[in-house]
C-alpha cells in the first residue's frame, strides 16, 4: 500500500500553512505538535499509520469553506476525517496534507417527525439519531457495528450498511440531503426532506464518494417508524456451506427478512465469550434471521422461515421471546469485531460483495485460502445481501505474517469479483483496496471515474493517494496512457 511521495516545497512552507490556518480560526482548532497528531495518524486500518502535516478541526461550515479555499488557492492537499472508523484507509493522513476533522460538527440541528426527517452535523454519531427519536417511537435503519462511534458524515463517505441493511437499505437509501462544501470554499445544498431532488444526481454521487469531491457539513436522513413486532432467530448448522445454501433458500422463496447474518465457528465462540449471547457454540455456522412487521406477519414468518431452515439442514433453533432477548441476540453479532480482537494479536477486516448464491462456494474457498496461508480465519457476513466481512488473523510482530495477511485478503476480494461479485460492500476502497481496482474495472473505467473527480477537484488536493491506483493529471485525462505496476512511491510506515 502506497501513498504519494510528500511534495518537498509543501513541508518546507510547513510553518507558513500552519500559520495561516491559526489565523483563519478559532484557538485551539490547529493541532500542529507530533505528539498530539499522533492520535490522527491513522483510521481503522491501523497497520498504516502516517502523521499529518498538521490538523485543523473547525467549528462552522464557513469555516471548513475558508480552510478549503486557502488550500487549493495554495495547492495545499486535504484529507477529510469524520470518527476515523474506516477500515479501508479512507482517513489516513498525507504527511504534505491538512487533516481536516469534524469531530466538532456534533448536533442534531433539527428532529422533524411531521415530515420524519433528522438533519445532522456530520460528527454525530450514527446511534445517537435514533436515541433522539426512540422515545416517540421512531429509529434509523442503517446500523454498522460501529454504529456507537462511527459518524453520520462518515457513512455517508462510505455508504455504510449494517445488520439491517437487507430489507431498509444503506445509507443512499436513507439519506435526503446535505450541505457541502466544495473545493472552491463554496457551500452548496444537495437535496432536503422531500423524496427526491430535480436534475442530476448529485446525492448519489457524493454518497459514497470517500472524501474525494468534496466535504459533508451537514445531513438530512430519513427515520422510520418502529416496527410493532421484532422477533430474532439463532439457527444452527453443521457446516458453512449448509448455511449459506439456507440463506439462498429464503430470499429465494420470497420473504426478505429485516436482516439476515452469518458467523462461522470461531467468531460464535469469540463472540459469546464476550457477551454471553446464547450462541450454540458447538455450530460450524450460526444465522441470526429478524423478522418485523405486525405480529400476524412475523408469526406466519417465523413459522415458513423455520421449515426452510428445517429443510436446509438445520441442526438446532431458538427463537426470541422478549426484547431483551432479541436485543441480546444482536449484541452478538455487533460486538463481534471487538470479541475477535480478543483471540488474536491482529487482524485485517475485510469487505467485498458477492451474489447470494455463490456464499457456499465462497466460503469452500476461503476455507482452502486460510490453509494456503497458514493463517486462520473468522467469518462474519451480511449473509442475507452477500457482504462478506472475513477477519483475517494474525500477528503483527511476527515476521511476514501482516505480508501474508494482505495477500491472503487480496485473494479473496479477486474470488469475490471472480464469482460475479464486487470489491467493497461498505468499507470503501481507500488505500485498502486501492490497486486492485484493476481486477474490477477497465482502464476506460478508471479514466471515466477520475474525469467525474476532475469536476470537483481540477486539482487532486481531495484525499488524493485513494481509490485509484494510477492519479492522472485532469488536462490530459483522455490522452495518458495507462502503465500498470506499483507507483514507484515509498511504503506507508507501518508500526
Amino acid at each position: 500500500m502506497l501513498l504519494p511521495e510528500p511534495e518537498q516545497n509543501i513541508l518546507d512552507r510547513r510553518d507558513e500553512i500552519v500559520a495561516a490556518l491559526k489565523s483563519m480560526l478559532p484557538k485551539g482548532c490547529v493541532i500542529d505538535d507530533r505528539t498530539t497528531m499522533k492520535a490522527f495518524d491513522s483510521d481503522a486500518l491501523s497497520a498504516y499509520r502516517n502523521l499529518p502535516l498538521v490538523v485543523v478541526l473547525p467549528e462552522t461550515a464557513r469555516q471548513v469553506a475558508d480552510v478549503m479555499k486557502w488550500c487549493r488557492d495554495n495547492k495545499v492537499k486535504i484529507v477529510p476525517r469524520g470518527a476515523g472508523t474506516s477500515l479501508s484507509g479512507g482517513a489516513l493522513p498525507l504527511s504534505d496534507g491538512v487533516l481536516l476533522g469534524l469531530g466538532k460538527f456534533n448536533q442534531i440541528t433539527e428532529i422533524d417527525y411531521e415530515n420524519r426527517t433528522v438533519t445532522a452535523q456530520p460528527g454525530v454519531t450514527n446511534l445517537a439519531i435514533t436515541t433522539a427519536v426512540q422515545d416517540n417511537g421512531f429509529y434509523y435503519a442503517p446500523d454498522p457495528s460501529s454504529q456507537i462511534a462511527c459518524s453520520i458524515g462518515g457513512n455517508i463517505a462510505e455508504n455504510s450498511g449494517g445488520v439491517h441493511c437487507l430489507k431498509y437499505g444503506l445509507t443512499t437509501n436513507n439519506v435526503l440531503g446535505i450541505e457541502m462544501v466544495t473545493m472552491d470554499g463554496e457551500i452548496v445544498r444537495i437535496g432536503g426532506k422531500h423524496l427526491d431532488a430535480p436534475g442530476f444526481d448529485i446525492l448519489g454521487i457524493m454518497t459514497g464518494s470517500e472524501g474525494l469531491l468534496g466535504v459533508v457539513t451537514e445531513v438530512t436522513v430519513r427515520i422510520l417508524r418502529k416496527p410493532a413486532t421484532q422477533r430474532a432467530m439463532l439457527v444452527g448448522f453443521d457446516s458453512a456451506q449448509q448455511a449459506g445454501q439456507a440463506v439462498s433458500t429464503v430470499i429465494g422463496a420470497g420473504i426478505i427478512p429485516a436482516g439476515m447474518e452469518m458467523m462461522d465457528n470461531p467468531a460464535i465462540n469469540a463472540a459469546e465469550d464476550f457477551v454471553q449471547a446464547g450462541y450454540p457454540r458447538e455450530a460450524a455456522a450460526l444465522l441470526i434471521v429478524e423478522l418485523d412487521g405486525p405480529e400476524v406477519e412475523v408469526d406466519y414468518l417465523l413459522d415458513r422461515v423455520a421449515g426452510l431452515m428445517k429443510t436446509s439442514g438445520a441442526s438446532s433453533m431458538r427463537v426470541s421471546q422478549s426484547e431483551e432477548e432479541r436485543n441480546q441476540f444482536w449484541a452478538g453479532r455487533k460486538s463481534a469485531f471487538p470479541a475477535v480482537g480478543r483471540i488474536s494479536p491482529d487482524y485485517l477486516c475485510m469487505d467485498g460483495t458477492i451474489p447470494r448464491k455463490a456464499l457456499p462456494e465462497m466460503l469452500t474457498r476461503m476455507a482452502a485460502m486460510s490453509q494456503k496461508y497458514g493463517l486462520r480465519v473468522a467469518n462474519v457476513f451480511h449473509a442475507g445481501d452477500g457482504n462478506l466481512h472475513p477477519l483475517i488473523l494474525f500477528d503483527a510482530n511476527a515476521e511476514g505474517e501482516l505480508e501474508r495477511a494482505e495477500e491472503f485478503g487480496a485473494e479473496i476480494l479477486r474470488n469475490c469479483v471472480a464469482l460475479g461479485g464486487v470489491l467493497t460492500g461498505e468499507h470503501g476502497v481507500g488505500v485498502e483496496k486501492r490497486d486492485l481496482m484493476g481486477e474490477m474495472f477497465s482502464e476506460d473505467d478508471l479514466k471515466q471515474q477520475q474525469r467525474l473527480k476532475c469536476a470537483f477537484d481540477p486539482d487532486h488536493l481531495l484525499n488524493p493517494g485513494k481509490v485509484f491506483p494510477v492519479l492522472h493529471r485532469c488536462a490530459e485525462l483522455g490522452r495518458l496512457h495507462v502503465h500498470h505496476g506499483q507507483l514507484p512511491h515509498p511504503d506507508i510506515p507501518r508500526f
